[in-house]
Parts: structure tokens; sequence; C-alpha cells
């Protein structure tokens, strides 16, 4: 009878070693840091929103999201080019409407702040390849990208490509799970460009968000259905705000706009994050 009794005591000593080591390799995201990647002023935002805010001018801001997760460091969107930091008057666009960017903050340096090296980065993506999203992807030379194929193969100025060819590439043609758990899922929301693409990111107390990349620039912009004249494809754009709408509703989740200020600004900077 002891010796049962002792048996049973050993193999429950066991399990609960087994549960507490399952529990601290839990898989999924552990941290969120929103990262300052460029703050700018818009000449003119009816761009963005046809028919309204004509000759209104809005701040702009750029965010990168650092993410923290179990398999390891995620980047999403790398921002305007850190050298905007050193011009006193910004990176001024060729077209007075658009948006004249300033690099308050370089992306070098807030990486450093949370003891993160460029190398330690073992997976990131881009929304798209316009240039306030993909300024500093070669500080990431040896991490795998993961983008659209319809981007990957979008002509760029003069038919160059967008990428280094010898950037590490996974060239997707739909959504992805990255880590293969739920947590980081990439969703294509084409319509901005052809390989347009947008991030839910599941976090363990903060719920579910989508970060929205170009896909919706800001809140009325999103309200109101307004597709920027600019756009690759105004019917893909439209599609891809409904299934951005899906997903907010189906996983109760937070809408993120990348580049809306008064939205930004209610929310947390690193070195703070959300968990």
């Amino acid at each position: 009878m002891y010796r049962a009794v002792g048996l049973v005591a050993a193999l429950l000593s066991v399990a609960l070693v087994d549960v507490a080591q399952a529990q601290s390799e839990k898989p999924g995201v552990e941290k969120l840091y929103i990262l300052n990647c460029g703050e700018g002023v818009a000449g003119d935002i009816s761009r963005w929103s046809p028919g309204l805010n004509e000759g209104k001018s809005m701040d702009f801001v750029d965010n990168c999201y650092l993410i923290k997760h179990a398999q390891g460091w995620f980047l999403w969107d790398t921002g305007v080019m850190d050298s905007v930091a050193a011009m006193p008057n910004g990176l001024a666009p060729a077209d007075p409407k658009a948006v004249t960017w300033h690099r308050p903050k370089t992306l070098a340096a807030q990486l450093e702040q949370l003891g993160v090296k460029p190398s330690d980065v073992k997976a990131m993506a881009v929304s798209h390849t316009h240039p306030d999203h993909i300024g500093n992807i070669e500080m990431f030379p040896t991490t795998m990208l993961y983008v659209q194929k319809a981007e990957y193969e979008w002509p760029g100025a003069n038919n160059a490509p967008r990428f280094k060819p010898e950037h590490p590439v996974t060239k997707l043609e739909g959504d992805r799970d990255v880590f293969g758990d739920g947590s980081i899922v990439i969703i294509s929301t084409p319509g901005h460009t052809p390989g347009h693409q947008s991030l839910l990111v599941k976090l363990p107390r903060t719920g579910e968000v989508v970060l929205t990349g170009d896909a919706v620039h800001f809140k009325s912009n999103w309200d109101n259905r307004g597709v920027p004249t600019n756009n690759f494809s105004k019917e893909q754009t439209l599609a891809s705000m409904q299934k951005i709408s899906d997903t907010l509703t189906k996983d109760k989740a937070q809408l993120w706009i990348n580049h809306d200020r008064a939205q930004r600004d209610t929310l947390k900077m690193s070195p703070e994050f959300y968990d």
C-alpha cells in the first residue's frame, strides 16, 4: 500500500513538473511595442478621402511594431528611413499635397533602448512597399521577410525591383499564420497597392488588434470608406476594408490605424508595451 501511495505521489510530481514546463513554454505573443517611425504633415488630405477635406492639412504619424513572440522577435514595417533624422527640414515630397516626413527618433535608437539588435529579429513583414514603410529594411539583411508575391513582383520606378534580391524572402499568396499558433496572422488586403497586407496580433491581456498598414489612413477615412485617389484598385480596397471589418467583428479586435495621429496619441509608445 505504501509503495502504491509513493508511486502515485511520484507520478503526480512528474505531472506537475510537466504542466509547469508546458506553461513556461506556452506559445504566443508576449509583448507588443509601438515604435515612432516618422511624423509628418500632409498638405491636402482630400487625396485620401475624395470629396471630403478639400485643402485641409493634417498631422500624420508612421508606426512600426516590434512584437516579442515565444519563438522570437517579429517586426512589422520599418518606417521612414533613419537618415531623415539628420534632415532639419524633413523629407519633402515631390507633390506638396503629400506628406513631409520627419524622424524624431531613429528605429535603430529605439531598438537599442529595448536591448534588441537587428540580428535578434527572427522575422519581419511590411504592409507594402511605399517608402514610409520600407525605409529601413536593409537594417535587417538576414531577417526573413514576409511579403505578398504580388507586391514583391510589382515593378518599382524604372522597373527596378522593390527589394534586394539577396534579402531572404517568403512570398505569400494570401493570409499566413506566421508562427503557426494564431497569434500573429498576416492578412492579405490588396487595393492600396497590388500586394498590400495587414496584421492581426493576439495579445494575452489586451486581446486582438488589427494593424491596418495603409488599408485605411485615418478614422474618418475608415468611417466613410474613403478610397484614396492614388490607390491601385478601388474595388480591391473596398473588399479589403470589408475583410478587416469582418475580422474585427469575428475576433472582437481593435483597429489600430497606422497614420492616425489622434488615435496614436492615446496609445502607449515604446518603451512601454502591450501584453
